[in-house]
């Protein structure tokens, strides 16, 4: 339904003097609640009523999207339902209001949790422990790169500077790589969009500090032989790393420790369910296996018994422990950011925890693969898909023959798709499928949505076959029409400026 007009980009505009809504006078009863600084009369800011202002910011709302408004399918990015029960337990006075620098003494609840969330994960994913340090998964790639580093510099193996990557990585892995300071040796996949064991015995030898994969990749699919893969790298001398941004296909299934990784991170804004996108703050623990637990970032959370002697058994095993944060840890890496971690997301990365258990995270990932598949068999005769096998959370479609036939590209349909009320898959990635769509549904959506979208794709593509015009003229629904992406991306306008004054 189209929204009542109202231009919400004329608020500045609208403002005249005297219109604001004043509670406090100006003088010495408002110079008295803020500080002098904070007073000034040169900052251009409009003079507008509480409604209008209300109003705009509302209206700025219902022109965003975001998982509360539709289906949101973007590919290898996990956008599922953030249930409101994490968020009420994040926003528990006695969390929220916890200041980063109160002594152990006085946030033992807060430790605790760490700890707890620590452990779950490290037995979720069958690493020795993890670091909640990260602010979010390229931080925490760039982490294990310098925990690598640290690693081999301690064995003397400092001629290993080669970081191997497939190209059905992700994008963040040879950037976080070079930026460590190793060389990116990219690896092609095979005909079956898998790594090779014997192309990784090619690529990997004296020079190998780590291979960078994630199972399943992004094609969406899974890496059976990945245990052979692992055994060529340790075999080369080398560790291998697990981008854990594909979690919610094998959480509580199977875990990367056992297919032979020794570093990982993961998305706790994408699989478990804290509130992503938007700019806003991520979690992304590293983990690693026991001979790297000493190169963590500080500080770690340690559990002590009545005793004093430390404790890193077991999780929600917290009567009788008592909580400190250690950062005596002469090998660390040291801390990637400031205070302890984003501590509000761990409280909701643990709400999910309990309140699905081990059962319930497994159930997750099975019915998010369920999903993957039934959307790619409904489009699998109207789209390309190259890769048309049992996929997990996600899969690729390609609109390269449509576009050979009709003109109309990937990036149309996803336009398309815009103006039916979805967010637009990933498009253009992994780039070895050209005219790419990376669709992945999720375990949150119904049936019911999912049977709409598949339809409404259907539609697009047979509009695109006798109307293709109409496909390439898309958005025309949307807040913001179609724009000229190449003078979008030559001449950005990134900010908002006060019109000049007329003379």
């Amino acid at each position: 339904m189209p929204l009542p007009a109202f231009d919400t980009e004329l608020i500045f505009e609208s403002g005249r003097e005297g219109r604001a809504n004043r509670y406090l006078p100006d003088g010495p009863a408002l110079d008295a609640l803020l500080p002098a600084d904070a007073l000034r009369d040169d900052l251009p800011l409009p003079d507008n009523s509480e409604l209008d202002v209300v109003r705009h910011f509302t209206r700025l709302s219902q022109k965003t999207f975001g998982i509360d408004t539709a289906f949101y399918p973007l590919g290898s990015c996990t956008m599922k339902y953030n249930p409101r029960i994490n968020d009420a337990m994040a926003n528990v006075p006695a969390l929220r209001d916890v200041h980063p620098f109160a002594p152990d003494h006085a946030a033992q609840g807060a430790l605790a949790i760490m700890w707890e969330l620590e452990r779950a994960l490290a037995s979720l994913f069958g690493m020795a422990a993890f670091s909640l340090n990260p602010a979010a998964g390229a931080h925490a790639e760039l982490a294990a790169l310098l925990i690598a580093k640290a690693y081999f510099a301690r064995r003397g193996e400092t001629q290993r500077n080669v970081v191997i990557v497939p190209d059905t990585a992700h994008g963040t892995n040879p950037a976080s790589a070079a930026m460590v300071g190793y060389t990116v040796r990219s690896l092609k996949s095979d005909a079956h969009g898998r790594v090779d064991p014997d192309d990784m015995r090619a690529a990997a030898g004296d020079d190998t500090a780590v291979c960078m994969m994630t199972n399943p990749n992004t094609l969406g699919l899974f890496e059976p032989r990945i245990h052979e893969v692992a055994d060529v790298v340790h075999a080369a001398g080398g560790l291998m790393y697990y981008d854990g941004a594909n979690a919610n296909a094998l959480m509580g299934n199977t875990r990367p420790g056992d297919m032979g990784f020794d570093l990982m991170h993961l998305n706790l804004h994408k699989t478990f369910t804290i509130p992503h996108g938007g700019g806003g703050a991520g979690a992304g623990p590293v983990g690693v296996a026991a001979q790297l637990v000493e190169f963590l970032p500080t500080p770690v959370v340690r559990a002590y018994d009545a005793s004093g002697d430390a404790s890193a058994t077991g999780w929600r095993e917290t009567d009788g422990l008592t909580f400190a944060l250690d950062f005596d840890r002469p090998s660390s890496i040291g801390p990637m950011r400031s205070f302890w971690s984003n501590f509000a997301h761990m409280v909701r990365a643990l709400a999910y925890v309990y309140a699905n258990g081990a059962d319930g995270l497994a159930t997750v990932s099975q019915l998010a693969v369920l999903n993957a598949n039934y959307l790619r068999v409904g489009v699998r005769d109207v789209l390309d898909v190259p890769y048309d096998e049992v996929n997990r959370h996600e899969f690729v479609a390609s609109a390269q023959s449509l576009k050979r036939e009709t003109g109309v590209r990937a990036l149309d349909l996803a336009k398309a798709l815009l103006d039916r009320g979805y967010h637009a898959p990933t498009v253009y990635f992994p780039l070895i499928v050209p005219e790419c769509l990376m669709i992945e549904p999720t375990e949150t959506e119904s049936k019911e949505t999912l049977d709409r979208f598949v339809a409404d794709l259907r539609d697009i593509v047979a509009t695109a076959r006798t109307d293709p015009q109409r496909v390439l003229e898309t958005p025309v629904n949307t807040a913001v029409g179609r724009i000229d992406e190449t003078r979008a991306a030559r001449q950005p306008d990134l900010r908002w400026r006060p019109p000049a004054a007329t003379p």
